[in-house]
């Protein structure tokens, strides 16, 4: 997918990229002044704060709070099974991914998360 769609707002994967390059670069202690100020620290997890979309506009929230009622993800999962490695892929509502991911803390479900790719339904591949 070449953009995020977010009722008209686009999330590129130009800023998709830049932040996973601020990671991976962040991980091998490379990073400038500059590019340190941009990642944060909280709750046990580095995060990048992004204020406006690729084109320079601010983020919608009705927008936003639309898409996401309609969003989904694929999450694939491994597992061995009577010796063999197979993979297993969800299909997780948004409103349901924080109780998918704690069915594994709790054990209903098992194996390593491999894989997690969003996807609206309704759109054509």
């Amino acid at each position: 997918m070449l953009f995020n769609i977010f009722g008209g707002i686009f999330v590129s994967e130009e800023i998709n990229k830049n932040v996973i390059n601020l990671f991976s670069t962040s991980k091998k202690n490379k990073l400038t002044k500059d590019e340190q100020k941009q990642i944060k620290y909280y709750a046990g997890f580095s995060y990048v704060k992004v204020k406006k979309d690729s084109n320079g506009k601010k983020f919608r929230k009705d927008y936003l709070l639309k898409c996401a009622q309609g969003l989904h993800y694929m999450v694939t999962v491994m597992r061995e099974v009577e010796g063999e490695v197979v993979l297993y892929s969800y299909d997780v509502p948004n409103e349901d991914l924080f109780k998918f991911m704690k069915s594994f803390e709790e054990n209903t479900l098992d194996g390593t998360i491999i894989e997690i790719n969003k996807y609206f339904p309704n759109e054509i591949v």
